[in-house]
């Protein structure tokens, strides 16, 4: 709805109330000095009455519409939401496998240059080996050595020091054939692991923005809609209070036109002590649905394929995560080490996601449990736990579909029905009542 459309609604409103007041206060002034018809068939009060009444079931008939229009507006903010959490873990996942090909990529540069050394001495051998042989003046010089001398046994050992070093010089020439081809098979692989990287990396910042978009859009719209039912239902309120204030007036006037007609019945000479009974105080009930009730519906069904829980770790895990309550939730943030300021939009907060705060938990007691909520049911997808064998420990996860990539949110059930989770934008780490509804996947325990 436009602001043009809320503003011309809410001076029709406006001038409804004020007139409604006016008539109520005229009809019981009336009735106090006594000039207030008592036999009328219809008064000025009625006609309050009547008009205060339309004006209260227009406006109920318009929180009924847009309330309607909230519900479905809200589904989508969920939606939204639900949305952002997937494109978040396919960031962090992509994140990892960019970084996993960078490294790769520095391996194969830190080979390349290694070999590029081993190359170089190579060629430093040979060089050194030319020179010597054209100092000497013959790349052969081993006959001059032989004829030089002095005797059999030096002979011998002079024979023996020639052939090692033509031997050596052979294989220089083929250490630097291999080097040459090490060195160039290094740089391929190099250059290879680096264009991986570098498209990797472009993938994760166009899911990032995505995500970020996605989170945004869901906040405010949900600001939004908290807004206007603010103002819808503040407008039913009003006009239920006008009700109230020309029902009050009619009666008041009814009741002082009956007892003043009693009073002129009465005989002259008795006393008579007037009781007025004045009847505006009726009591109402009103109700408003905005919230989702997840008591309607069933739990899922399922299996449990999960050892007993090792009741140590369990407590420890549990005992870390409480010891965060009241951190904020912030998007992308937390991890084994502890909180941490999240991605755009949360930046600036210091905190905990889901996934971030269960991670951390389990990592107080050494076990790696994965850093998105769908990574942590993977990882455990053997240990899985049926709904009625819930035990402190255990991962609960809910999804928007029916396949565990579309998980989007996990919490750590402590046991009595509870869990202690980083719920969602705009709320802190806290204990929580269990719920099922469509969207509840299911359980794993990383200790069973």
């Amino acid at each position: 709805m436009d602001s043009a459309g809320r503003t011309d609604r809410s001076r029709t409103r406006g001038r409804g109330p004020r007139w409604l007041r006016g008539v109520g206060t005229a009809a019981v002034t009336l009735v106090i000095v006594g000039l207030a018809p008592g036999t009328a068939s219809a008064t000025p009060e009625d006609d309050a009455v009547a008009a205060a009444r339309s004006e209260r079931d227009a406006a109920a008939a318009q929180v009924g519409a847009i309330s309607a229009e909230l519900a479905q507006a809200e589904a989508s903010a969920a939606a939204a939401h639900q949305a952002a959490q997937i494109a978040l873990q396919e960031y962090e996942e992509r994140r990892a496998a960019q970084q996993e090909a960078q490294a790769a990529a520095d391996a194969a540069a830190e080979a390349a240059v290694q070999a590029e050394a081993e190359l170089a001495r190579g060629r430093a051998q040979v060089v050194a080996f030319a020179r010597s042989s054209y100092m000497q003046g013959s790349t052969t010089p081993g006959a001059a050595a032989l004829m030089s001398a002095e005797g059999p046994a030096q002979l011998v050992e002079r024979a023996a020091l020639l052939d090692a070093a033509g031997s050596h010089r052979v294989d220089v020439v083929t250490q630097l054939t291999v080097l040459e081809a090490q060195a160039t098979a290094a740089e391929d692989a190099a250059r290879e692991a680096v264009q991986e990287a570098t498209e990797l990396e472009a993938q994760a910042g166009e899911l990032l923005a995505a995500a970020q978009q996605q989170e945004v859009s869901a906040r405010a719209l949900t600001a939004e809609l908290s807004v206007r039912r603010q103002t819808w239902e503040a407008e039913l309120a009003e006009a239920q209070e006008v009700l109230y204030g020309a029902e009050g007036a009619r009666d008041a006037a009814a009741a002082a036109a009956a007892a003043e007609q009693a009073a002129q019945s009465r005989p002259p000479a008795t006393t008579s002590g007037s009781g007025s009974s004045s009847s505006g105080g009726s009591s109402s009930g009103s109700s408003s649905s905005g919230g989702a009730s997840s008591g309607g519906a069933s739990k899922p069904t399922g299996s449990t394929t999960a050892g007993t829980p090792t009741g140590s770790a369990v407590q420890v895990a549990i005992a870390a995560a409480k010891s965060q309550g009241g951190l904020p939730y912030s998007w992308g943030g937390g991890s084994s080490r502890g909180p941490s300021y999240g991605i755009p939009p949360d930046t600036g907060i210091f905190g905990f996601d889901c996934s971030g705060l269960t991670e951390y938990a389990y990592a107080a007691v050494g076990i790696a449990i994965g850093s998105t909520s769908r990574d942590q049911y993977w990882r455990f997808r053997d240990r899985t736990v049926a709904a009625s064998d819930l035990q402190p420990g255990d991962l609960v996860f809910w999804a928007n579909g029916s396949v565990y990539t579309s998980i989007y949110h996990v919490a750590l059930y402590i046991g009595n029905g509870q869990v202690i989770q980083a719920p969602q934008s705009n709320d802190v780490v806290r204990i929580s009542s269990m719920w099922f509804g469509s969207d509840y996947y299911g359980a794993v325990r990383p200790t069973g």
